[in-house]
């Protein structure tokens, strides 16, 4: 066990990670820090195990990617302990990449309408066409949707 002075308090790790007390805090009691307490006087302590900065770094990673922290604590302990299971790892990744894949196809969806609808707009302002029926609408933004798929 390392000695005392290389376990860290909160404030300390919080630093070091780039975070907050309060994500530190969060962190530990979802079980993905390791830490001890200490007496000092009257008062106890939680120290927190010097590999607690990486793991908050591995987090922050895992979460840039899109998993949970719920989703990532298994993975992350399993790490900790030499108990990486490749099999379920490789099926959780690939359920993510696939999640991902469909959010991407639906933020393209939501991008190619919201430009069509942002072309028709800027062609009615120009022509000083004022307003158009529903149908007229649905048609420029349909023929629209078709040119942005062309191109």
């Amino acid at each position: 066990m390392p000695s005392h002075s290389s376990f860290l308090l909160i404030g300390a790790l919080a630093a070091q990670a780039n975070t907050t007390k309060d994500t530190v805090r969060h962190y530990y009691e979802m079980g993905l820090l390791k830490s001890r307490k200490c007496q000092a006087g009257s008062r106890l302590y939680t120290e927190f195990h010097p590999e607690c900065v990486e793991r908050i770094e591995m987090i922050k990673s895992a979460q840039a990617i899109g998993f949970n922290l719920n989703e990532f604590k298994e993975f992350l302990n399993d790490y900790y302990d030499g108990t990486i299971d490749v099999d379920k790892q490789l099926s959780v990744i690939t359920q993510k990449l696939a999640e991902t894949k469909r959010q991407q196809n639906n933020i393209i969806n939501m991008i190619n309408h919201l430009d069509a609808h942002h072309k028709v707009l800027k062609d009615i302002k120009m022509q000083n066409t004022g307003r158009l029926s529903k149908t007229e609408w649905e048609e420029r933004i349909a023929e629209q949707l078709l040119k942005n798929d062309k191109s």
